[in-house]
């Protein structure tokens, strides 16, 4: 036994030395002259560089360089995050079932009712109780901004306001390319198709997309260098611009398709933003998503990018508007934050006292739409 051991032990020492000594050769270039002009591999050889175990095909393209063990490890927590979404999803969808389920049951009363001149009862007595709007939601972070951050953003504080529940699909950072894409396309469609988990077919799709379409690296593209000889408006390749406008013109033309075919009586509503200010600040190590383009293009101010990011919304919205009709409704929210750092959180989401601002016209549109079912 122990001269098993021994034999055990030498062999690890041997395999050691022999792997101390390929790191030595490669370390000093086996292979490579020792002076002079090398070959690309002789460089690698001579950088340390050992190849990679084998390329990984993504899409048409093989990529390369990650080890296996890292793709296996980046593949499984895409899975894991894959399947808290998941359940995250599924929890709203059980929570809201629950609720608008009790509330179809007995009548839905206005959120002060019990505030009010002789509390439930004198709310019922006044006949303040309505039918419940039955509401989902989909988009990105305006309408998913994390709760601790001062209450979150338009949709928890809109529900508020409304006195139901609203099912709120949107998550944060969210294109409006992938909401429409195959997989978030399929969810879409069958929220719409089977109607709301409590009966009925929807009421209102809320719906907040295209703001991370046009902003971040990608836009670079279609901002040109500073020219202080020439207005806002020629610091946007319009071009390019418009061919990315186009692409979130397409998946709005696919949801209003969607909604035609599977649940024709929902009321889309829709928004353009407001006037971003490119400032640089980010949240919890996301963004900046605006600043990065206009320093790279030499842009002298925030308030000259400031300028650029106007037009390019206020084209956002124009896009909107030409969608609006039957059932498709636009909110115009541009322009209603003072245009000031102070307005926002940071370079893409309002602070507190705005979101409450845009709930509130949301309400207020809503109410138009649906006069007796919203108080």
């Amino acid at each position: 036994m122990a001269k098993r051991k021994k034999a055990s032990k030498a062999k690890k020492a041997s395999l050691k030395a022999r792997k101390r000594g390929g790191r030595a050769r490669l370390a000093a270039g086996a292979g490579a002259p020792a002076q002079g002009p090398v070959t690309l591999e002789q460089a690698k050889a001579l950088a340390g560089i050992t190849p990679p175990r084998r390329a990984v095909s993504a899409g048409h393209a093989a990529i390369a360089p990650a080890p296996v063990d890292s793709l296996r490890a980046v593949g499984a927590e895409r899975e894991r995050l894959r399947r808290r979404q998941r359940a995250e999803r599924a929890r709203r969808i059980r929570d809201y079932k629950a609720v608008m389920s009790i509330m179809k049951a007995r009548g839905a009363l206005p959120p002060e009712a019990d505030r009010g001149a002789g509390g439930r009862e004198g709310a019922i007595a006044r006949g303040l109780g309505f039918t419940p709007l039955q509401v989902f939601a989909e988009g990105d972070s305006w309408f998913e901004y994390p709760v601790p951050f001062f209450g979150g953003s338009i949709v928890p504080r809109l529900e508020t306001k409304l006195g139901v529940p609203i099912l709120n699909l949107a998550k944060a950072g969210d294109e409006v390319r992938y909401m429409l894409g195959v997989e978030e396309r399929e969810i879409l469609a069958q929220h719409l198709s089977a109607g709301s988990p409590a009966g009925d077919p929807w009421d209102v799709l809320l719906f907040s997309g295209g703001g991370n379409d046009v902003v971040d690296n990608p836009m670079a593209l279609w901002i040109n260098d500073w020219n202080p000889a020439v207005p806002p408006a020629s610091h946007i390749n319009q071009p390019r611009y418009a061919a990315a406008l186009a692409l979130v013109r397409a998946a709005y033309e696919d949801l209003i398709g969607l909604r035609d075919k599977l649940s024709p009586n929902t009321h889309l509503v829709l928004h353009g933003y407001d006037f971003a200010i490119p400032d640089g600040r980010g949240i919890c190590n996301y963004g900046p998503w605006l600043k990065p383009t206009f320093d790279l293009r030499k842009f002298p101010t925030i308030a000259a990018g400031q300028a650029v990011v106007k037009i390019m919304l206020q084209q956002f919205e124009a896009m909107l508007m030409s969608l609006a009709g039957s059932y498709v409704t636009v909110i115009q929210t541009q322009g209603v934050l003072a245009p000031q750092t102070s307005s926002w959180h940071n370079e893409l989401h309002p602070n507190k006292d705005g979101f409450e601002k845009f709930a509130e016209l949301f309400h207020q549109k809503l109410k138009a739409l649906f006069p007796a079912r919203v108080a």
